[in-house]
């Protein structure tokens, strides 16, 4: 195993999305993004969902790749409110389809949600759900910082039909954290993690990091006992993605301090076995959770989604994102917001679409992006004869070393290939293929 992961471990990406963003082009102008939401909601039976993006931190922890903007000014949050409801309004305005179809979902992402007050994302959300008609099955769903969240926020969220909440925890070894700028005891996400489930929240996931510098077998297995003992309805097990490149404050970790290659791997799978042998399963690439979640149940009925945010349990037609840097989707378009606050709130302020950059998918986009979701939602997919003989020239390898195998032209991951499956979907990339980056865009596979 040890030499697969040596020889394996390249950059690769993470297919949240295909085409992947470093391969997107011919960007939509505003009209046609516009008229792309039109054409998805066209249809009676349509269904969509929302993520807003709170860009906002007290403080920066090191690891993160995510888009944020460091402040202690809460004063900002008003405005940045009203940012977002120009934003909205601007849509409906544009494609009044989208108060009468059901919204299934609304996500709020981060940077840090909370830093909102309860108030205030009380406030957004109600305003929100106002020009909106939710599905019966609506979910509600956000991301905290449990440093920077108390009881008011879940009560206030639940009370608007929230009943899924994401923790960072990342890991709760001292030395780990002061590494990574984050220092947070164990009892505040306990504490927070009882307030969800006394106020009647379905599911609590945690989000755990492995990779991260001075992370060693002993702290990780600590690390998963005290997750297995809180017991959240799902875990998120991330690979830390180390990109100086793109994350300058990357470049202050030690190569020594950091576990790489089959160090790095290892720690994933003594995870694996601990939460396997508590009684999670396996969802995906990264993903844990208990039977009674409906992450797992989504997986059982085939209905296992993957999107801008990870896995998801369901799939609609459209994912709209509101806020600075947030990714929109239909099936024929991508979508992403201005990276950049400033910039982002102009726009919105001139009425304007605040595209930053986009693709438009082409036939044969679509072909493929079915193919690696389908690959990476359920580990196997079913190809055209074509495809198939193809795929077994291009990872003549991977069919070698048994990561992969063949029944007719159905392609399955075996069970020594679980930890490369970015690999092989790297086979179905027709545009990573075709022109491979002449510059670092992705993070090391492993």
């Amino acid at each position: 195993m040890k030499e697969l992961l040596a020889k394996y471990d390249v950059p690769a990406p993470r297919y949240t999305s295909y085409p992947t963003v470093p391969y997107w082009e011919d960007s939509p102008t505003g009209q046609e993004w516009t008229d792309s939401i039109k054409a998805c909601l066209s249809k009676d039976d349509t269904t969509w969902s929302m993520y807003i993006h709170i860009p906002f931190c007290e403080t920066l922890c090191t690891f993160c790749g995510c888009n944020t903007t460091i402040t202690k000014d809460h004063k900002r949050e008003a405005p940045y409110l009203d940012t977002l409801m120009s934003e909205w309004k601007n849509y409906i305005s544009k494609v009044p389809a989208l108060k009468d179809r059901p919204l299934k979902e609304i996500h709020l992402g981060g940077g840090t949600p909370t830093f909102f007050s309860p108030e205030n994302l009380s406030l957004l959300i109600s305003r929100i759900l106002k020009d909106c008609t939710k599905a019966d099955n609506f979910e509600g769903s956000f991301e905290v910082d449990p440093r920077r969240t108390n009881r008011q926020h879940l009560e206030e969220l639940y009370k608007l039909g929230f009943q899924r909440v994401s923790m960072g925890v990342q890991d709760f070894d001292l030395e780990v954290q002061k590494l990574v700028n984050r220092i947070q005891p164990e009892n505040i996400t306990k504490d927070l993690t009882d307030d969800a489930r006394e106020i009647g929240y379905t599911s609590v996931n945690y989000d755990l990091i492995y990779g991260l510098p001075k992370q060693n077998v002993t702290k990780i297995k600590d690390l998963v006992k005290k997750t297995i003992e809180h017991r959240p309805d799902r875990i998120a097990l991330y690979s830390f993605a180390l990109v100086p490149w793109i994350k300058p404050t990357h470049r202050i970790f030690k190569d020594e301090d950091l576990p790489v290659g089959a160090a790095k791997r290892e720690l994933y799978e003594v995870s694996r076995e601990m939460l396997l042998g508590a009684g999670y399963k396996e969802i995906g690439m990264d993903h844990f959770a208990l039977p009674t979640d409906s992450l797992y149940t989504s997986l059982e009925k085939g209905e296992l989604h993957r999107n801008f945010m990870g896995y998801a349990a369901h799939r609609t037609d459209l994912l709209l994102g509101l806020g600075v840097s947030s990714i929109s989707e239909t099936p024929d378009m991508f979508h992403q917001n201005e990276k950049k606050l400033p910039v982002y709130e102009r726009m919105i302020s001139e009425g304007q679409v605040a595209t930053f950059r986009g693709h438009k998918l082409n036939r044969e986009d679509k072909i493929y992006r079915e193919l690696i979701l389908k690959l990476m939602t359920r580990w196997e997919v079913e190809l055209s004869s074509e495809d198939a003989e193809d795929l077994k020239t291009y990872l003549s390898s991977a069919l070698e070393d048994e990561l992969m195998r063949f029944e007719d032209n159905t392609l399955k991951v075996t069970a020594k290939g679980n930890p490369f499956l970015r690999n092989i979907c790297m086979g179905l990339d027709k545009r990573l293929r075709n022109k491979n980056p002449d510059r670092k865009v992705f993070s090391q596979s492993i």
